[in-house]
C-alpha cells in the first residue's frame, strides 16, 4: 500500500477501527502488567525476591521469562499461560489420534467450541497441580532461617492455588479477548509483552556487569553482534519460501486454445512458526513442577529422583540440549501435520485444473507435496533448535542475562512480524472494501443514466 492510498483511508475514517483494535492490545498489556506485580496473599515480597536470586541461572529463568518477571515478584499471574499452552499440546494430540474428537473438530465452529472448552478445562487440572507445586515449594524454603510466608500450612496452600490458578485463566480470557477484539494471537501477544517487559532490566543488568568489570566492553559488542545476526537470520528464514511451479490446463477462447499461464504455490520454510520452542519450554518446566510438589529437599525415593532429573534439565546441561532439541523436531512435524494438509491442497489443484510439472494430479502431488514439506520442516525445525539454543549456550558459558536467549529473540521477532502481516492485510481489506463500494456506486449510477436515456 502507497503512502497515497494510506492517506486516502485515514482521511476517509477507515483506520478508526484499525486504532481501536491496537488501542485495545495495548490496554490489555497494560492490565497484564499491573496484575504481574499483585502478589500472592501470604508471602513477603523481600524475601521471595531473595530466594528467587539463589535460583538464577536455572531452569526456573525460563518460566519467569515467560510470565514476565510474574514469578520472581510471585504474582497472581505466575504461571503465565503456560499450563493453558500444555493444555492446548495434549488437545492436539488426543484431536490427531482420538476419532472421536476428529468428528467433534470436523463439525466446524460447534466442535471447536466445545474443544476449546476441554482445552480450558484442562488448563485448570494443569495449573492447579503446578500451583500445588509452587505452594509447597515456598512453604519449604527460608532465608536467613526465617520462613519466605507469612502464614503456613493449608490456608496458604488453598490461598496461594486459587490465587495462582485465577491468575492464569484470568489471562487466558485476556489471550481471547486480544484475539477477538484486537491484533494478532492473544496468547502469543501475552507471552510477547512478558519477554519485552524484562528487556529494559536485562540491558540495565548487563550495563551493570560492565561497570563493576564482570562483563567487558568487548563482549558487550559481541553480544550485541550476535543479537542483530539472529534477528537478521530469523527475518530472512521466516521470509523465505519454497515455491512449486503449478501449471493450469488450457482454456478454449472461441476458437483458439489458450495456455493459462504458469504459477507457483508457496510453502514456508518454518510453517509451525514459534509454536515448537514454546511447546518444548511447556514441557521441559514439568519436571520442576514436580520437585516442587514432591519436596525439592529430600535426596531419596520419588523427590530425590526428580531432583536430579531436575538438576540434569538446567540450561547447558547436555540432557536439557538433547531433550529441547527432540521436542522442537517433533512438534515442528506435529504442529505442520495439524495445519497443512497435502491432500487437501492436491485435490484442491485437482479441481482448478492446475498441476505442477512432471507429476500426475491427485495422489502423486500429494505425495509430492509431503515429500517437499518434510524436507522444509525438518530443515526449520533445525532452524529453531539453532536459533534457540546456540544464544542460551553462550548465555550459560559468559553469564549473559538469560533474555538474550535465542527462545526470546525467536518470539519477539515472530510475533512482530506477524503483527505487521495482520496489520497490511487489515488496510488491504480496508482498502478493498472502499473500492467495492465505490464500484457499486458508480455501477448503480451508471445503470440509472441509462434507465432515463
Amino acid at each position: 500500500m502507497s503512502r497515497e492510498q494510506a492517506a486516502a483511508l485515514a482521511g476517509s475514517g477507515k483506520l478508526k477501527e484499525l486504532w481501536q483494535r491496537i488501542g485495545f492490545v495495548l490496554g490489555a498489556f497494560v492490565v497484564y502488567r499491573i496484575g504481574t506485580h499483585i502478589p500472592v496473599p501470604g508471602v513477603d515480597p523481600v524475601a521471595i525476591a531473595a530466594l528467587f536470586e539463589q535460583t538464577r541461572g536455572s531452569i526456573l529463568d525460563v518460566l519467569n521469562m515467560f510470565s514476565g518477571g510474574a514469578l520472581q515478584r510471585l504474582s497472581v499471574m505466575a504461571l503465565g499461560v503456560m499450563p493453558y499452552i500444555s493444555a492446548s499440546i495434549i488437545m492436539q494430540m488426543l484431536t490427531a489420534v482420538e476419532p472421536r474428537l476428529k468428528q467433534i473438530k470436523a463439525e466446524g465452529q460447534s466442535g471447536q467450541r466445545k474443544i476449546q472448552k476441554w482445552t480450558r478445562y484442562a488448563a485448570v487440572v494443569l495449573a492447579t497441580f503446578q500451583a500445588l507445586g509452587i505452594a509447597s515449594a515456598v512453604q519449604a524454603q527460608n532465608i536467613n532461617g526465617a520462613p519466605v510466608t507469612l502464614i503456613t500450612g493449608v490456608s496458604f496452600t488453598i490461598t496461594c492455588v486459587m490465587a495462582l490458578v485465577a491468575g492464569t485463566m484470568f489471562l487466558v480470557w485476556l489471550g481471547e479477548q486480544i484475539t477477538d477484539r484486537g491484533i494478532g494471537n492473544g496468547m502469543s501477544l501475552i507471552i510477547f509483552a512478558g519477554i519485552v517487559a524484562g528487556l529494559p532490566s536485562a540491558v540495565g543488568g548487563t550495563l551493570e556487569l560492565a561497570r563493576t568489570g564482570e562483563f567487558s566492553a568487548l563482549g558487550i559488542m559481541l553480544l550485541i553482534v550476535i543479537a542483530i545476526a539472529v534477528i537478521a537470520f530469523v527475518v530472512f528464514v521466516e521470509r523465505g519460501q519454497r515455491r512449486l511451479t503449478v501449471n493450469y490446463a488450457r482454456q478454449q477462447r472461441g476458437n483458439q486454445m489458450m495456455q493459462a499461464p504458469s504459477s507457483y504455490f508457496p510453502l514456508k520454510m518454518n510453517m509451525a512458526g514459534v509454536i515448537p520452542p514454546i511447546f518444548a519450554s511447556s514441557i521441559i518446566l514439568f519436571p520442576a513442577s514436580l520437585v516442587g510438589f514432591f519436596g525439592s529437599d529430600s535426596a531419596t525415593g520419588v523427590a530425590g529422583v526428580l531432583r536430579n532429573i531436575s538438576t540434569m534439565m538446567q540450561p547447558g546441561e547436555l540432557v536439557y540440549t538433547v531433550i529441547y532439541i527432540g521436542m522442537i523436531l517433533f512438534f515442528a512435524f506435529f504442529y505442520t501435520a495439524l495445519v497443512f494438509d497435502p491432500k487437501e491442497i492436491a485435490e484442491n489443484l485437482k479441481k482448478q485444473g492446475a498441476f505442477v510439472p512432471g507429476i500426475r494430479p491427485g495422489q502423486q502431488t500429494a505425495r509430492y507435496i509431503d515429500g517437499v514439506v518434510s524436507k522444509l520442516t525438518l530443515v526449520g525445525a533445525f532452524y529453531l533448535a539453532f536459533v534457540c539454543l546456540l544464544p542460551e549456550l553462550l548465555i550459560v558459558n559468559y553469564n549473559v542475562p538469560f533474555y538474550f536467549g535465542g527462545t526470546s529473540l525467536l518470539i519477539i521477532v515472530v510475533v512482530i512480524m506477524d503483527l505487521m502481516g495482520q496489520v497490511q492485510s487489515h488496510l488491504m481489506s480496508q482498502q478493498y472494501e472502499s473500492l467495492m463500494k465505490k464500484t457499486n456506486l458508480t455501477g448503480k449510477a451508471s445503470g440509472g443514466r441509462r434507465k432515463r436515456k
